[in-house]
């Protein structure tokens, strides 16, 4: 603004209305307005930064797949989680010496007791548990197992344990025919008249149930199939059950 020196205080060579300005002996009394002036100008900042991310997302419809993506992303992980909890096998603590390897499929590991029952085993009465370490064959009716039978008789013959093919007075003749095939001398049959080892045990398919020295059950293995592989397993059965699992409690 050029002003006339020569003139008077209130005129300028502009022609403008005369304004009145104070000007403060102490800058300090300006804090206040330079603290809005600043605040003014966060503010606008602001506004201007939500108006360009908003433009963002709605600009050629980014929002709904966006959103979409997020979703998918949530029910695969769901669905991650789920699948792997429900393939989770209750193991016990390793033994030493014993190799790792993975469960067989249908394979449940417990800490229960074989159940203190007699039962019909080569056509004598017999105490279930004065025959351990063992593994009991669960045959059900109509089993086309014989492969997958024999394939079990190796592993338990290698380990040095018996197996035991179990069934009941209604499919018997079957039982005992298997047993006829397989020509390991470790296979004996066992006739379970009230089926208290198949109830016990949820008998489905062939079912292989291994027993520790102990009495305590190691694992059961439904649906077992010819490509079984339970070695390791079976040479863990003279030792008992591994330290840990201790206060065991007959099958439900």
């Amino acid at each position: 603004m050029q002003v006339n020196i020569g003139g008077e205080p209130e005129r300028d060579d502009y022609g403008l209305p005369p304004v009145d300005i104070e000007i403060p002996d102490d800058a300090r009394e300006l804090d206040r307005e330079v603290l809005a002036y600043h605040r003014e100008l966060r503010a606008g900042r602001r506004r201007r930064l939500t108006r360009r991310i908003r433009v963002a997302l709605t600009r050629d419809g980014m929002a709904l797949p966006l959103l979409a993506s997020c979703l998918a992303f949530i029910l695969l992980a769901g669905s991650t989680l789920t699948l792997f909890s429900a393939g989770r096998v209750l193991r016990g603590p390793a033994r030493p010496g014993a190799s790792a390897s993975p469960p067989a499929a249908g394979t449940t590991q417990i800490s229960a007791l074989l159940p203190d029952t007699t039962a019909q085993v080569d056509g004598k009465p017999v105490q279930l548990r004065s025959l351990v370490p063992l593994v009991l064959a669960l045959i059900p009716s109509g089993c086309r197992c014989a492969t997958a039978l024999r394939r079990l008789s190796d592993q338990a013959t290698a380990a040095g344990i018996p197996v035991y093919l179990v069934g009941t007075d209604r499919w018997m003749p079957e039982v005992k025919a298997l047993a006829a095939q397989n020509t390991k001398d470790s296979a004996h049959v066992v006739e379970d008249a009230k089926d208290v080892l198949g109830s016990a045990y949820r008998r489905a398919g062939l079912t292989a149930v291994l027993v520790y020295a102990d009495n305590s059950i190691s694992m059961i293995v439904r649906h077992v199939g010819p490509g079984v592989q339970l070695a390791s397993s079976l040479k863990a059965l003279p030792y008992g059950m591994p330290q840990g699992l201790a206060g065991a409690q007959p099958a439900d």
